[in-house]
């Protein structure tokens, strides 16, 4: 099968060429965004009702250590991440040879054209900044997306995003002129003897090279009789801090995260917040469209499937971590190396084991010692 370009011509790819990335505010939220990102594990399980076991096997290998031999999985994580920031679509080529999965490499496309065969089966044809162009199956894509509203296999552009990028940049632009006026002498020199053009020039020019530059620290003029300086009093406009402050959540809204969160100031419930509110959705994206390009139909219906998942409680204080574990515990809902783990310390041997508290029983057998059922069964 031969493939030809789709009916609807507007399935087409090109990433925003308002270079959002050279934004310093727009870049240190993506990378706020992207490291986190890049702590989520990959995970092949299998799921059998209520149980859910990890599977062996490559594909476990590839998500968590080495997708492809040029990154490692946090690599791989952050940059597609990053591309799902800034271009609202992002894309992963899943490798295969003799239908086994052998590399994921993340793709970094100029353009992407969605082309259909004659059989209906869907393609990409992704064209590179080098110059070269591949057509590659969508079903070996793994294609996340944001903003995704007006196509039908496409997010939306980020120009609703750039306003705030054009007012963030106006504002830089106008502290550094500010800064430029301010350390300018400015005025007017009015020689006291008529010259030729030629020479007023000149004077002109020496005056200029003697103290408008740099080298002048002084800001002083001296002048004689034969000229007088006029002072040129500028006022450059100054930027506030609210107005700068806020430009910047103007992105940081946009991007669902928080000046805490960049900055690395945050505590427990604002980090809980912004986990839940982009970090696990994306985990939830990931999961979804990996296991759906991973796995067939009925390797699906066998409970394969691919999840996403980081430990809130690595971000929560030592008094959280403490609290949970002694509440749990008596329950034998945690393994001795799980509560270890919460508390980042080494698992110890024999610590797959679960304690719990004589005070707490299974209800069958609590129904059995009040109402004397099952007395002298074992006599």
């Amino acid at each position: 099968m031969y493939p030809v370009e789709l009916s609807n011509g507007q399935a087409n790819f090109v990433p925003w060429g308002g270079d959002a990335y050279a934004n310093d505010i727009y870049r240190a939220a993506v990378d706020a965004i992207a490291r986190n990102a890049g702590k989520l594990k990959g995970t092949h399980v299998v799921q059998n009702g209520d149980m859910r076991q990890q599977a062996s096997g490559r594909i476990n290998r590839l998500l968590q250590v080495q997708p492809n031999p040029y990154m490692n999985a946090f690599d791989m994580l952050y940059k597609t991440v990053t591309h799902y920031f800034l271009f609202n679509n992002a894309f992963l080529y899943i490798q295969r040879e003799n239908g086994n999965v052998t590399g994921i490499y993340p793709l970094s496309p100029n353009r992407v054209e969605f082309l259909e065969d004659t059989a209906g089966q869907l393609f990409c044809k992704f064209f590179f900044s080098n110059g070269r162009n591949v057509v590659l199956p969508y079903s070996d894509i793994v294609h996340i997306r944001r903003n995704f509203n007006r196509n039908d296999l496409l997010g939306d552009s980020n120009d609703a995003l750039y306003p705030a990028l054009e007012l963030a940049h106006t504002q830089n632009q106008g502290i550094i002129n500010s800064i430029r006026a301010g350390a300018n002498i400015r005025g007017i020199v009015k020689f006291c003897q008529i010259m030729a053009p030629d020479k007023l020039r000149e004077e002109k020019e020496q005056f200029m090279k003697d103290y408008l530059t740099m080298s002048n620290f002084g800001g002083l003029v001296a002048t004689d009789q034969r000229m007088e300086y006029t002072p040129i009093t500028t006022n450059p406009a100054i930027i506030d801090e609210s107005q700068i402050s806020a430009a910047k959540h103007k992105i940081y809204d946009y991007l669902g995260i928080s000046e805490k969160i960049v900055n690395s100031s945050y505590n427990e419930d604002e980090w809980c917040a912004f986990y839940e509110s982009t970090l696990e959705p994306l985990a939830v994206q990931l999961g979804l469209e990996f296991t759906r390009k991973l796995f067939t139909e009925r390797e699906q219906a066998f409970g394969n499937m691919i999840i996403f998942e980081s430990s809130r409680l690595q971000f929560a204080s030592n008094k959280t971590k403490v609290n949970l574990i002694k509440e749990t515990m008596p329950y034998g809902l945690l393994t001795i190396n799980q509560a270890l783990e919460i508390l980042n310390l080494p698992a110890v041997e024999g610590g797959e084991k679960r304690l719990q508290t004589l005070n707490v029983i299974d209800a069958d057998e609590a129904i059995r010692y009040q109402t004397g059922a099952g007395k002298g069964e074992n006599k």
